[in-house]
């Protein structure tokens, strides 16, 4: 076996959600390309039954924030060797004007759903003893964006970082490893509007080392390392992806 072929993903099956589009379906791409049959789970089913066939794969309907509807579909497949944590939302508020409503679905989508994915894809790998988890946290969770607010958005992806430690910790010794990738700014949709706003582009680009967004396509290898067996001795990382931010 060559060190190339530890990246194979051939005979494994990888759920990533939030993938109809953006991060998401580069991810998806990426481990279709290296072998795995790739299932799609997202909200919008005309454009993520679209983003599965463009791959190759399959698409399933699935709110990340209903606990019933992850267990229901976690039961349903009769086996995911890969799980993708990626959906993922932003309310960009002052904290002290964040309506409750705000708040509870930035953590509903950014946290309880990464959690109900684990708990129930984890609990079938754990019987299976082996798999690999991937969150996508962000640069958010280990430093505080300026000048946008998003408190919310910041805790809730620092609760993902800690919570792939917590898990890890938990089912190292059973087989299932839990990683996770923090992106910088990456221009997707939700981003490339972030610019359109008056002085967040100024900033976002200066402090960035780089100088420039990353391509969705630039962090979808880093997901493929984590999730193949060319990582197999790593557990409880968060890989960061960011350009250089975090070295200032």
């Amino acid at each position: 076996m060559t060190i190339l072929d530890l990246f194979r993903l051939d005979g494994k099956t990888a759920l990533v959600t939030g993938a109809a589009q953006g991060i998401g379906f580069e991810i998806a791409r990426g481990l279709s390309e290296a072998g795995a049959n790739v299932i799609i789970a997202d909200l919008n089913p005309e454009v993520g039954e679209a983003a599965a066939s463009s791959i190759g794969g399959s698409f399933q309907m699935l709110n990340v924030t209903d606990s019933g509807a992850v267990r229901d579909l976690a039961a349903k497949l009769s086996s995911v060797h890969i799980l993708v944590n990626n959906a993922g939302i932003v309310r960009n508020t002052p904290a002290e004007e964040t309506p409750d409503d705000d708040w509870k679905a930035v953590m509903g989508v950014n946290l309880d759903g990464v959690f109900w994915c684990c708990r129930e894809f984890g609990r079938r790998m754990l019987d299976a003893g082996s798999g690999s988890i991937v969150s996508t946290a962000s640069m958010s969770g280990l430093i505080s964006n300026h000048p946008q607010p998003q408190a919310a958005y910041n805790a809730s992806k620092a609760a993902v970082i800690h919570l792939t430690r917590s898990l890890a910790g938990e089912w190292a010794g059973r087989g299932v490893r839990v990683n996770a990738v923090a992106p910088g700014y990456t221009a997707t949709p939700l981003t490339k509007r972030g610019l359109e706003t008056p002085g967040w582009r100024e900033t976002w680009l200066g402090t960035t080392p780089m100088g420039r967004l990353a391509e969705p396509a630039e962090i979808a290898p880093a997901v493929l390392y984590l999730a193949s067996e060319a990582s197999s001795f790593v557990t409880g990382h968060t890989l960061v992806i960011d350009g250089g931010y975090t070295v200032w």
